[in-house]
């Protein structure tokens, strides 16, 4: 029997996000101390170029989810891609602290453009009940670029001495720019242009013919921003933008720089941090299709700020292992919810505008979270107090998924 193009879409994500999210955006934390010591940068300027990269981010999220609902989630991914590519291998140049900002900034931006269509598109390729699934296998891609990168990037950085940080980022600016053209060729905006219907479709939701191309920007965020359930989606989303960060931004830092673990050894880490979080994102959006969104994200919630706790107290290398093991299995789980959330919120019509609107208040806390944690570091000499902040907000999101919508 023939598979549904549906899967090749799911997988294509993958890719997508293996590239956005794995490459663009969170092989920052691995490069890190040695960017920090070639540009003799403070923790403080390290967390504000993260953050940088998170503004940029949190202004494409909002607008690359219209851009898809306009012209089509192939094109705006396409096109995101491409500039990233371009971008993260511009930062190798890095000559100082405001090259770097500018470069993760537009980097950031690309970030956005092409993860929050990419994420939406499962809404119009899958039935409801299908839907977590599709977006969690999309998010696989999460942990095989964090695999990768704790794989690879330290034989750059060891192999090309004081200046292989620059190889580190020539490397994913490369690979990332040669993998849009990939996705380009297999992605495809709705199952309609290959004369699908949805896959796993009842008759009451066989609503994707009704395309999204053509739609205004203001018409889909008027349509979008009148549904409270966004509103409630959105300050759940901020809770994880703004804890999640801070453990993955400053994981090696904290490894190398205040436990004393060598930096092979901490690349190994989060490298098994990455292995961990492959399944992640099929594992929890899968709970969601069985216990509802807002059970589905208490739990993940509950589950991250257990993660973030024993990182910070349990510093031995057994507890160390526990909880990026635990961070691992968890990473993906609030996003792949949320999008499926979103799109049960709105519809497949506007689920790429959906995403992006309550991804302005990820985007948020995203910003957020590296400049307040580099600056408790520079404070107090440790990264403890920064970890334990991660907690209270990991548990104030799961309090807040208890308001979600009690359906899907």
């Amino acid at each position: 029997m023939k598979k549904h193009y549906a899967w090749v879409i799911a997988w294509t994500g993958a890719l997508v996000v293996l590239l956005a999210h794995g490459f663009g955006r969170m092989s920052y934390s691995v490069i890190l101390p040695p960017m920090k010591e070639g540009l003799s940068l403070t923790y403080t300027q390290v967390g504000l170029i993260g953050t940088g990269n998170f503004i940029g981010y949190l202004c494409l999220a909002v607008i690359g989810g219209f851009l898809a609902t306009r012209f089509g989630a192939r094109n705006v991914i396409f096109i995101s891609l491409l500039i990233m590519g371009i971008c993260l291998f511009l930062t190798g140049l890095s000559d100082s602290f405001s090259f770097a900002f500018v470069m993760r900034l537009v980097t950031g931006m690309g970030n956005g453009g092409s993860y929050i269509p990419v994420m939406a598109l499962p809404a119009a390729w899958f039935a409801v009940r299908k839907r977590g699934l599709g977006t969690g296998i999309a998010a696989v891609g999460t942990g095989i670029g964090l695999s990768l990168a704790g794989i690879i990037l330290p034989y750059f950085i060891v192999g090309y001495g004081s200046e292989g940080w620059r190889y580190a980022w020539y490397a994913m600016g490369i690979t990332v720019f040669a993998g849009s053209f990939v996705v380009y060729a297999l992605e495809r905006n709705s199952p309609a242009e290959k004369g699908l219907s949805m896959y796993g479709v009842t008759e009451d939701e066989n609503n994707y013919r009704k395309s999204s191309r053509g739609v205004s920007f203001l018409s889909a965020w008027r349509d979008v921003m009148k549904e409270k359930e966004i509103w409630k989606l959105g300050g759940v989303y901020f809770m994880y933008g703004f804890s999640y960060v801070i453990y993955l931004t400053f994981f090696i830092a904290y490894l190398t720089k205040e436990i004393g673990i060598s930096p092979k050894n901490a690349g190994g880490m989060f490298a098994i941090l990455g292995l961990c979080s492959i399944s992640s994102g099929v594992l929890w959006g899968s709970v969601s299709d069985l216990v509802g969104r807002r059970f589905g994200s208490m739990y993940a919630y509950i589950v991250l700020a257990l993660s973030y706790l024993i990182f910070a107290f349990w510093t031995d290398l057994p507890g160390l292992y526990v909880s990026c093991i635990i961070y691992g299995f968890s990473i993906s789980s609030i996003p792949v919810i949320l999008a499926a959330a979103a799109g049960d919120a709105v519809g497949p019509r506007l689920a790429p505008a959906g995403l992006g609107c309550i991804t302005l208040f990820f985007g948020v806390g995203q910003a957020l979270g590296p400049a307040v944690a580099g600056y408790i570091k520079d404070v107090t000499g440790s990264f403890t107090g920064a970890f334990v902040l991660s907690t209270v907000v990991s548990f104030i999101g799961a309090l807040g998924s208890i308001l979600l919508r009690k359906k899907g």
